[in-house]
């Protein structure tokens, strides 16, 4: 089956609707890299049966070396280099997007961000005039303006800082997450066997990307088994994905928080206790600037995140540090450190490595994947537990320890999860797993009244699993069980 385009419905159709318009806009779209933007424009340009199109990725360079990736794109998208010649400076650039919108085509500008640069900054204020002048005559315009980012902090800082130039100058915004776990499956359904064991392994790896499901299909892997799709896409000199984190994600930071963020993909959920100790032992010059490092990845960058137990006070300090994004976190826990080594031994004993580590960090990603699917169930009206709010984890300093717990607080129902990769590990846990739901229930009384639920968790259960998880009184839920009836 070829490769088709998948979820993303409500996006597309908002898309669509800004481009029906055939009035001007000026929209903007932000979403981490290798996320779809590109793609989804595209689709929704088709659907809208919109033509005329000029798309550049903006460098982070000189001003010369953005003109240049402009002048490419003109001609890659064969304009008329007569009416439209290519500019030679930043404010000419402005005034060619502002001709190109009244001709009716449809610009977009990816990587938009890198005009917070000091040197390129000229342009928001050059284009400042141009969108006015634009949106003063917006019938009259048919086309429009998209920029895409990656980094969303500066994105936005230039779109709506009180103090930028293009402040509230925007007429629609599209915030583009991870595909869905259902669109996930999808793929699979149509592309490969899906397995809870499969679906764990991907979606561990690559979450919600699109592009890297596409570039497994067209390596021809992504129905093989665990070791043929690393070697194929990390191990080998034409593997897709083999610089893939230092190219997008790393190579942006240059090195500067790359003790703090290899620590976190390998100890997710570590203290920030933890992380200085490791930076006192590796890096004593850099442990003064842990808290800086530490707000710039979240802030900025918004690569880390900071979570607390369900119930804390915001300023609560039993925060715990997890990397948001499973493909940066699976490179730097896992993956980098034995392709790295390729040169110098066997492909067969790197690759068997790096997937014990992956298997090892399915642990942690089980209980993301199942968190994720309790929201994405509840969002769409599917299953038993409508949730009234976000699915988290709960410990404390006495050591208790809950994978998941979710409210319901309209019809006051309480449901805790305990989640295990193996069925055997869970069923033998579980008499641990009522004691620490009884710790929880001593420390938050006022919840003994409500009604509560335990869930336990695992890829796949069988029936002797199901009738030993459900003799302690617990329910047994496998991924199937989660993914059942969830529409794409």
């Amino acid at each position: 089956m070829t490769w088709g385009f998948y979820g993303r419905g409500a996006e597309l159709d908002e898309l669509a609707s800004i481009l029906r318009r055939r009035r001007w806009f000026f929209a903007r779209i932000t979403g981490r890299r290798r996320i779809g933007k590109t793609t989804l424009i595209q689709q929704a340009l088709e659907l809208a049966d919109r033509e005329r199109v000029l798309y550049v990725q903006i460098p982070d360079s000189a001003p010369a070396g953005v003109l240049s990736a402009l002048a490419d794109a003109m001609d890659t998208f064969g304009l008329d280099r007569q009416r439209f010649v290519p500019p030679t400076s930043l404010r000419a650039m402005a005034q060619t997007v502002g001709d190109l919108a009244r001709a009716g085509h449809i610009v977009a500008l990816d990587e938009f961000q890198y005009f917070s640069r000091k040197h390129l900054h000229p342009f928001t204020s050059h284009l400042q005039a141009v969108v006015d002048a634009l949106s003063a005559q917006a019938d009259e315009v048919p086309g429009g303006l998209f920029v895409l980012g990656s980094i969303h902090t500066e994105l936005v800082a230039l779109l709506e800082d009180r103090t930028a130039p293009l402040y509230n100058r925007t007429t629609d915004h599209i915030e583009l997450g991870h595909l869905d776990v259902a669109s996930v499956r999808t793929i699979l359904e149509r592309h490969a066997e899906p397995t809870p064991e499969r679906l764990l392994f991907l979606w561990n790896l690559f979450e919600g990307v699109p592009k890297f499901y596409r570039d497994c299909y067209e390596q021809g892997v992504i129905a093989a088994d665990r070791s043929a799709l690393l070697s194929a896409m990390f191990f080998r000199s034409s593997s897709p994905l083999r610089s893939e984190a230092e190219s997008w994600f790393l190579g942006e930071l240059r090195g500067r928080y790359d003790v703090v963020l290899k620590f976190i993909a390998r100890h997710p959920g570590c203290s920030h206790g933890d992380l200085k100790a490791h930076v006192r032992q590796v890096s004593p010059a850099a442990e003064d600037q842990l808290g800086a490092y530490l707000n710039a990845l979240m802030d900025r960058y918004g690569l880390v995140e900071r979570r607390l137990p369900i119930f804390a006070r915001p300023k609560a300090r039993r925060g715990r540090y997890y990397l948001r994004d499973n493909f940066l976190r699976a490179w730097l826990g896992c993956v980098a450190s034995p392709v790295s080594a390729i040169n110098f031994r066997p492909e067969s004993i790197l690759v068997e490595q790096a997937d014990a580590g992956l298997q090892e960090a399915e642990g942690f990603g089980l209980e993301r994947l199942v968190g994720r699917l309790y929201e994405e169930r509840s969002r769409k009206a599917v299953g038993d537990f409508p949730l009234t709010r976000r699915i988290d984890g709960y410990w404390d300093r006495a050591d208790t320890e809950i994978d998941l717990v979710a409210l319901n607080d309209e019809e006051r129902v309480i449901r805790f999860g305990t989640c295990k990769r193996a069925a055997a590990k869970l069923v033998a846990d579980l008499p641990n797993f009522d004691a620490h739901v009884e710790r929880f229930l001593d420390a938050h009384p006022d919840l003994r009244s409500w009604t509560v639920e335990r869930v336990a968790i695992a890829p796949t259960l069988d029936g002797g699993a199901r009738r030993a998880i459900t003799a302690a009184d617990v329910i047994p839920q496998s991924l199937d069980d989660l993914v059942a009836g969830l529409p794409a």
